[in-house]
């Protein structure tokens, strides 16, 4: 078996370059076709460098509560007799008079929730057919469309219309991040080294745990060279943003300043549509499953979210990780979003202070998850054991807030903390959104990644609308105390790591085998020998026990 498998994988080269060259060639020429080239794997980090949040995850969220601010009234004073000051800022929204920071979170968890239902729809669709890029193609134009729909938006008498654009920029952002990423098991399965040293597994040469840590630092590398480079060219998107700042003379009015606002909006959606096509063009649409009969895909997104849902007590490492995802999640999109309302205000909604504090903070994030890679890529780190560390320093975030509910002097009330925590957060708490991502890909069958990354996504979004509803109702209860939810947060963070350290990997490998198997003895699906395997992606090497 895998003497002949090995010998028609070694011809494939020379098989592609006969028929290039108008020769006749007898063999199988699907698995060159798939092989993750230069280029393709190039074309994946540019388009991080314009899905780098800017647009619907930076500057739209300030300028939708810079909008609030100046839209609402001091509520010491009769309603919009008085500019908001010292004493608060309030506007009416759904119901009743709330704070603006309250709002922002409100409006948030509606986001959220609106992501969350839209994942379990079209989550599974990207596992079958090639119909993923089309995915990722619809939202990333839906979200450059948001990003220029904000000229038109720059005035305060026009804060509901940035509720929409707000809620539409979000939704669009994270569903073309969610597939974009799912991206990348794939592509490391497909890299010219991890395939070499699965043929030597299957000649006998190499051993299965060697090929298994060889696929997981190659997916550890894509994943954190993509968030670098991403770093790299957001540096360099910024830099730009400052001219046009300067140019706009953004700090000579707060009507100049409202304005930018919008302009940088709508020039990140121009630099993200232009590093988006390459990967638009150069994508391979890899062979997914086919559908069973008697479904279509309006209806296969909720029929395998229930089948992932109903095999989750047989995917016991999946589920303790989901479970940990969800807390952790919870508690670091909250806080972002908390200390976030906190720098807005400190800072005065300066559009030249937030670009010089990301580029601080997008400087130090290209410098922290290089060197954590650095280090895993000498000392052979497991992707859980650098998780862990990263969750570490998550947690000092929030006892940092958590130390200003009864103090002025310390909490993100202050300007030095603002850079401060810029580059904290870059160096020490930024790695995470590489790391959680690759450990998804760790506990998730490889047949069906998409679906799991939406599943996992979708745990991320329910998670992320609940913190923000609860540190909005937190932040009322509390005389809009603005630091009262770390207490919150410091303490969900403590008790989510719990279900980080009972993963274990390698019985996740082995559970996912079995998942695929029952799947496929039960027709759920058609897989083809591309994904045959729920880790390797070979019928003839797959993780049937669990290993030390």
């Amino acid at each position: 078996m895998s003497l002949e498998s090995s010998k028609a994988e070694k011809s494939e080269v020379v098989g592609a370059q006969s028929v290039q060259d108008g020769g006749q060639a007898n063999v199988d020429l699907s698995e060159t076709k798939w092989t993750t080239t230069r280029w393709e794997l190039w074309s994946y980090y540019l388009y991080y460098i314009g899905n780098n949040g800017l647009s619907g995850f930076n500057f739209g969220p300030s300028q939708f509560q810079n909008l609030l601010f100046l839209a609402g009234y001091d509520p010491s004073q009769p309603p919009f007799t008085a500019p908001c000051g010292d004493n608060g800022c309030v506007l009416p929204y759904l119901g009743r008079v709330r704070d603006i920071n309250s709002i922002v979170l409100m409006t948030n968890g509606i986001s959220f929730a609106i992501q969350a239902v839209l994942l379990l729809l079209i989550g599974a669709w990207a596992d079958y057919g090639t119909s993923r890029p089309n995915i990722t193609i619809f939202f990333t134009i839906l979200a450059v469309a948001v990003s220029f729909a904000w000229l038109g938006v720059d005035d305060p008498g026009q804060w509901r219309a940035g509720v929409a654009l707000y809620i539409l920029g979000l939704i669009a952002y994270q569903c073309s991040l969610t597939f974009w990423t799912a991206a990348f098991p794939g592509l490391a399965r497909d890299l010219p080294d991890v395939k070499a040293s699965l043929i030597e597994v299957k000649n006998g040469d190499k051993n299965i745990e060697d090929h298994t840590r060889l696929t997981s630092l190659s997916r550890n590398r894509i994943s954190n060279i993509s968030f670098a480079i991403c770093s790299a060219g957001e540096i360099v998107v910024l830099a730009i943003m400052v001219g046009i700042l300067k140019g706009v003379k953004s700090d000579e009015s707060t009507e100049n300043n409202t304005k930018a606002f919008s302009i940088l909006i709508a020039f990140a959606g121009a630099v993200w549509l232009v590093c988006a096509l390459p990967w638009f063009f150069l994508e391979k649409r890899r062979p997914g499953l086919k559908l069973p009969p008697g479904t279509t895909l309006l209806t296969i997104g909720f029929k395998q979210t229930y089948a992932a849902l109903r095999e989750c007590l047989r995917l016991k490492q999946t589920f303790l990780y989901l479970v940990f995802y969800f807390l952790m999640g919870d508690v670091l999109n909250t806080t972002v979003t908390v200390i976030g309302t906190l720098q807005n205000s400190v800072v005065a909604y300066s559009t030249l202070q937030l670009t010089l504090l990301l580029i601080v903070g997008i400087v130090a994030q290209g410098l922290g998850i290089y060197v954590f890679w650095l280090v895993q890529k000498r000392y052979k780190i497991s992707t859980k054991a650098m998780l862990s560390f990263n969750v570490f320093w998550i947690i000092i975030l929030t006892i940092w807030g958590l130390i200003g509910v009864h103090t002025d002097k310390f909490g993100f009330k202050h300007v030095w903390e603002i850079w401060l925590y810029q580059a904290f957060y870059g160096l020490m708490v930024c790695p995470w959104y590489a790391y959680s991502q690759t450990m998804i890909s760790e506990v998730s069958p490889l047949p069906q990644m998409f679906l799991f990354f939406a599943l996992f996504s979708v745990v991320g979004k329910t998670s992320a609308f609940i913190g923000p509803f609860v540190s909005s109702a937190i932040i009322t209860a509390a005389n809009n105390n603005d630091n009262m939810p770390f207490a919150f947060l410091f303490g969900l963070g403590v008790f989510s790591t719990i279900f980080l350290f009972l993963v274990d990997v390698d019985k996740s490998r082995a559970e996912c085998e079995a998942f695929v198997r029952a799947e496929q003895e039960r027709k759920a699906f058609e897989a083809s020998a591309h994904f045959a395997s729920a880790y390797t992606g070979d019928v003839d090497v797959t993780m049937d026990s669990p290993r030390a």
